[in-house]
């Protein structure tokens, strides 16, 4: 599906693969050779979405953009990238050359230089700025800037590192920040959602032609037409035979 929401709608280049049941939502740029496989989903919700050419965009995997009055958190994505299924990103800036492995999640503010993965289930948190050359391992965490690999049992030190609620809804952390932050994304999902339109596609062009093959045998129309003239010829013929025949019969009865 190919959604407008409010003023915005996706741009999607002639060369692109969406499939069916993908959707495109709002403010989303997506340059030529890319293919959106089944159930991906890429929306932007108050900044824009910007996917460079000849990125893979697999089942099920879910690319976004954020962004309000006081926070913007836009999606950059350069070309040649692969996000694989399952794979989850929001907000963030991906260079070329990057592969994003299934499950994997990248999230607001990050930055991943060009030629780097994120390992199956690998996690790039808030605000991290991974290096060309640095990768992330399965199910292996990143955090900070530049930023440090953990392992998985280390995700509670990475969490005491961060100001998640600050960082991505502007909320003071308190009791009930997470409270708070459902409300404010609901009125706020609820405000950008409000105009949502199904775009109608353009039909699709069909495919061109191929031009007929050169053979050296006639077409059957041809063919037909070449044989009717020989047997007029083969007729022609015998008739004229049996007329010289009858004149020289002729002419010896005469002799007699």
């Amino acid at each position: 599906m190919i959604i407008s929401s409010g003023t915005k709608k996706p741009n999607i280049h002639a060369s692109a693969y969406v499939a069916p049941t993908a959707t495109i939502s709002g403010d989303v740029t997506i340059d030529e050779g890319c293919a959106v496989l089944f159930g991906a989903v890429i929306t932007a919700e108050g900044a824009p979405i910007v996917i460079g050419a000849n990125t893979v965009i697999m089942e099920n995997a879910v690319l976004k953009s954020s962004g309000g009055n006081a926070i913007q958190f836009p999606l950059s994505v350069g070309e040649s990238c692969i996000f694989g299924p399952g794979s989850y990103v929001v907000g963030a800036t991906i260079e070329p050359g990057c592969f994003i492995a299934a499950g994997a999640k990248v999230f607001n503010g990050a930055q991943i230089e060009e030629q780097t993965s994120v390992a199956l289930g690998g996690i790039v948190h808030v605000n991290t700025h991974l290096r060309k050359g640095q990768h992330v391992p399965m199910q292996h965490i990143a955090h900070g800037d530049p930023a440090t690999i953990y392992p998985p049992d280390k995700a509670p030190e990475v969490h005491k590192q961060m100001n998640f609620f600050q960082d991505v809804f502007n909320l003071e952390q308190s009791d009930e920040v997470r409270s708070q932050a459902a409300e404010a994304y609901s009125k706020f999902l609820r405000k950008t959602h409000a105009q949502d339109a199904l775009v109608a596609e353009a039909p699709k062009k069909p495919a061109p032609k191929a031009p007929p093959k050169r053979t050296e045998e006639p077409a059957p129309t041809q063919a037909v037409e070449v044989e009717k003239v020989v047997d007029v010829m083969f007729v022609e013929l015998e008739e004229a035979r049996l007329r010289r025949e009858a004149a020289i019969e002729r002419e010896k009865k005469g002799k007699r």
